[in-house]
């Protein structure tokens, strides 16, 4: 899907796009943990999840139900409980605010035994299911309730605080600040903030330090130990912020942001508010959510198979491309990958480069008049990418994710492509969101840098899927580079 290398012969279409404005590169920061207690890093989903097992356990002591299936409706109202948001971490708990999800929760965790009666013998009679429902649900507004006030007293004294850091020495940093530390029951110790211009006449007011400018955020973080980040109105930039925050992705913080406006938002319950202004909590880095294990686990799987199965037709291609250009059948290329590290990329060789210069500077060998007909078909097909199930094994890369380029070509494309660097946050893929919407080869840098990091913020299973089917659709096409 990607070139081997460039050849920029006169009147060929295999040139490098313009490039557009300069840009500023990003340095990525290094992975780095929070050293808060085992008991603190989880929030509070954890102990909501206990406190509705706890409630779970004493509806069933006092209802007494004989169904077979009755632990099954643990792991029901457990599911629904979390689609409906109701172990999402939050700096206000209030049980009047959940009631109304409580109670269509449980109701569809009701529904479901009750549709067991016609399909398994020895179900509760419904008369009996509504007692349980009913007392179950009672239950679980008690030990919420008595488990809201256990944290908010946590935080009161101190038991419970996350060293926090605000982004942006204005009026309404200000006041946030102020705020948090006249009303601990939010959790949030402000220890500071970051700011590359604060307000001179309101430095010596201001109710925590300066730690550092807006490019320091990354070693406030780390020797400051923060958990949290408020991002407040400052003198920087919008654009300039959303590459100084993601920049920091591979930190163990939470980041809220202050919406521009505010006072004329509209609040949901997914909005978590300080006395009257809305905080909007930016969505956990993909790495940091356990689908992403199960990711890595699904990318082993699937590749190790494929490996298997194809291995037939690798075997074929390799025959193929040593009749056709002789020795070397494997070509190695450096990429650049996670993190910015570079590795070799394995493919198939359709065509031999003069040297490493020529493979490693130039753009693209679609048009080249030196390919054969084995090597235009593997690239056409996509053939001269199986090599790579390989690199996805061992770990260098992933089925999906952003296309890994070449380190002379990164090194442009940061100097010119906004938020380029950014993609190196996850692992580099086999496919990604750019290629599935047909961009490769001669296409726009800037657009391809683009989907990438939208695939990054808005990664899913759902979304990997997608890509693949895509990307099938393309292989089956010869729509291949």
């Amino acid at each position: 899907m990607d070139p081997d290398v460039v050849v920029a012969t006169p009147g060929s279409a295999a040139t490098a796009p313009p490039p557009p404005p300069k840009a500023t590169a990003l340095s990525l920061e290094a992975p780095w943990r929070n050293p808060e207690p085992w008991w603190l890093r989880g929030g509070v989903r954890p102990y909501l999840v206990l406190a509705d097992v706890v409630a779970f356990v004493v509806a069933t002591a006092i209802t007494q139900p004989t169904s077979p299936i009755h632990g099954v409706v643990l792991l029901v109202n457990i599911t629904v409980f979390y689609i409906a948001g109701l172990y999402r971490s939050r700096l206000n708990l209030s049980l009047l605010d959940d009631l109304p999800y409580l109670v269509a929760a449980s109701f569809v965790g009701f529904a479901f035994k009750l549709a067991m009666i016609s399909l398994l013998p020895h179900v509760d009679p419904p008369p009996r299911q509504v007692l349980h429902a009913a007392v179950l649900l009672a239950a679980v507004l008690v030990v919420r309730r008595i488990a809201y006030s256990v944290v908010r007293r946590a935080r009161c004294r101190g038991f419970v605080r996350h060293r926090t850091l605000i982004v942006g020495a204005g009026h309404v940093g200000i006041r946030l600040a102020d705020t948090l530390l006249e009303r601990r029951t939010y959790g949030l110790d402000p220890v500071g903030f970051i700011d590359d211009d604060p307000p001179a006449d309101d430095t010596p007011l201001l109710p925590a330090p300066v730690l550092g400018a807006y490019r320091d955020l990354g070693r406030v973080i780390r020797e400051q130990s923060i958990r949290d980040v408020i991002v407040a109105f400052g003198s920087a930039q919008e654009d300039e912020l959303v590459d100084i925050l993601r920049t920091c992705d591979r930190l163990d913080v939470e980041v809220f942001l202050v919406p521009r406006l505010f006072e004329l938002h509209n609040a949901n319950r997914y909005t978590d508010e300080i006395w009257g202004i809305p905080l909007v909590r930016v969505r956990r880095a993909v790495f940091r959510s356990p689908w992403w294990t199960a990711k890595r686990v699904a990318d082993v799987a699937v590749a190790g198979l494929a490996f298997l199965c194809l291995s037939p037709i690798m075997a074929a291609v390799a025959l193929a491309v040593r009749y056709e250009g002789g020795p070397g059948i494997i070509f190695r290329q450096q990429r650049v990958g996670i993190d910015g590290r570079p590795f070799d990329v394995l493919k198939f060789r359709s065509l031999k480069p003069v040297d490493d210069t020529e493979s490693q500077t130039n753009w693209n060998i679609k048009h080249d008049d030196r390919l054969g007909p084995v090597g235009r078909f593997i690239r056409a097909t996509s053939l001269d990418e199986l090599p790579q199930l390989w690199n996805i094994i061992r770990g260098d890369m992933s089925l999906v994710g952003p296309r890994p380029e070449r380190p002379h070509f990164v090194e442009q494309f940061s100097s010119h492509i906004p938020r380029y660097t950014a993609r190196h946050r996850v692992p580099a893929g086999l496919t990604g969101w750019a290629q599935a919407h047909g961009l490769r080869g001669d296409t726009s840098i800037e657009d391809r840098a683009r989907f990438d990091n939208y695939y990054i913020e808005n990664w899913s299973p759902w979304l990997d899927m997608k890509i693949v089917v895509k990307t099938v659709g393309q292989v089956v096409r010869r729509q291949g580079g």
